[in-house]
């Protein structure tokens, strides 16, 4: 039983459609990079996988079971957490408070909710900022206060959209092994990201879509010499 199953997924607006018969699957604690030029269609497809959207066409399965049109706070609660491609902190509360906020999906009391935080922050390497108001964190902080806050729902699926973009070397590196670290807890993780560098180097398979199809599906191998692929996107070869 595949651990997230897309099947066959369509999503109209009006007389567009985004997302035309998507299908594939994600095991238990993999990493899966999903991919495409801007406007495939990557974020409609977490919408409709976090129940933001419900789908035209189409189902979506979680641990075998049909969540497909389930609202975001019962997948949540479930177990499905994200991030956003534009990060929105509650941006007068401190970092700590943002993800005490996160946290009281699974704690009953403060004290529980805190505790949470504290792990998550540690986890992240945030602690040492858990006073600071969270708009005055510069971009890679606040991309990450993203993650921890995901984190703190304590999901066993994170679909991460963007987590990379606009951060220096230094913090592609951090954030890189903060991701293989999330792995290594057991968290599955669907991720969309344009930087080739992360996507090849952490993901275990690619999914690319264009023009809201499924183009092509394998190892980062396999995806890096895709002629279609490459076409498409990647505009030349890219070794995993």
């Amino acid at each position: 039983m595949s651990f997230l199953k897309v099947k066959n997924i369509i999503k109209n607006f009006g007389g567009l459609t985004a997302i035309n018969d998507v299908s594939f699957e994600v095991g238990r604690g993999e990493i899966v990079g999903l991919i495409g030029p801007n406007g495939a269609g990557k974020t409609t497809l977490f919408n409709v996988v976090n129940g933001f959207y419900r789908p035209t066409r189409g189902e979506v399965f979680f641990r075998g079971k049909k969540v497909s049109g389930l609202k975001p706070h019962r997948l949540c609660k479930m177990g499905i957490a994200r991030t956003f491609q534009v990060v929105k902190p509650l941006q007068r509360l401190s970092v700590m408070d943002n993800v005490v906020a996160s946290a009281f999906v699974r704690a009953a009391t403060k004290r529980r909710a805190e505790e949470i935080a504290e792990e998550a922050l540690r986890f992240t390497r945030l602690y040492e900022d858990r006073n600071i108001v969270s708009r005055g964190l510069p971009l890679g902080k606040r991309k990450r206060l993203e993650i921890t806050r995901a984190l703190a729902t304590q999901p066993e699926l994170l679909l991460l959209d963007e987590s990379f973009a606009g951060l220096n070397p230094s913090e592609l590196n951090d954030s890189i092994e903060i991701i293989k670290a999330i792995r290594e807890k057991g968290i599955t993780i669907l991720i969309i990201e344009h930087h080739m560098k992360v996507i090849m180097s952490i993901s275990d398979r690619i999914v690319v879509i264009n023009y809201g199809e499924k183009i092509a599906e394998g190892t980062p191998a396999e995806i890096g010499n895709n002629p279609g692929v490459i076409e498409a996107y990647l505009g030349e070869v890219h070794n995993a």
